[in-house]
């Protein structure tokens, strides 16, 4: 991801990493995010491996074999474990749906750009990418 190289505050995630959230949950986001603060944290073996945090920013894709409802609580999961915002991307329904502590979850329909500010001051996804 870009922006998180020009950024440099924090450690970006593909889907090929997990991570065992304080409930003791394992799970795999289909992108991710940690502030380099908290990831300088994890001890070195552990990072390659489900890393004993929850990210501070995740993303969850809905597939054609996904069911929105098990992606919603995993989302609401998130939260609740400490990440400050999270985005399910629903191509399908042509939504996104924030996630955010303490606020109720937000449905956008047909979005365009996608902004992570204040957590990703300045990141942006163009949500038409993945249609």
């Amino acid at each position: 991801m870009d922006w998180a190289k020009r950024d440099g505050t924090g450690v970006c995630f593909a889907t090929d990493t997990g991570f065992t959230l304080p409930n003791s949950a394992k799970r795999g986001p289909d992108a991710a995010w940690v502030r380099l603060e908290r990831w300088n944290k994890i001890p070195e073996e552990q990072e390659e491996r489900l890393a004993p945090l929850c990210p501070d920013f995740v993303i969850d894709l809905r597939s054609p074999s996904d069911h929105l409802s098990d992606l919603e609580r995993k989302m609401e999961e998130y939260i609740a474990n400490g990440a400050q915002l999270g985005w399910l991307l629903d191509p399908f329904d042509k939504c996104a749906v924030i996630y955010r502590p303490g606020q109720p979850p937000a449905r956008i329909e047909n979005p365009t750009i996608l902004r992570g500010d204040p957590v990703l001051p300045g990141f942006q996804l163009d949500f038409r990418e993945i249609l």
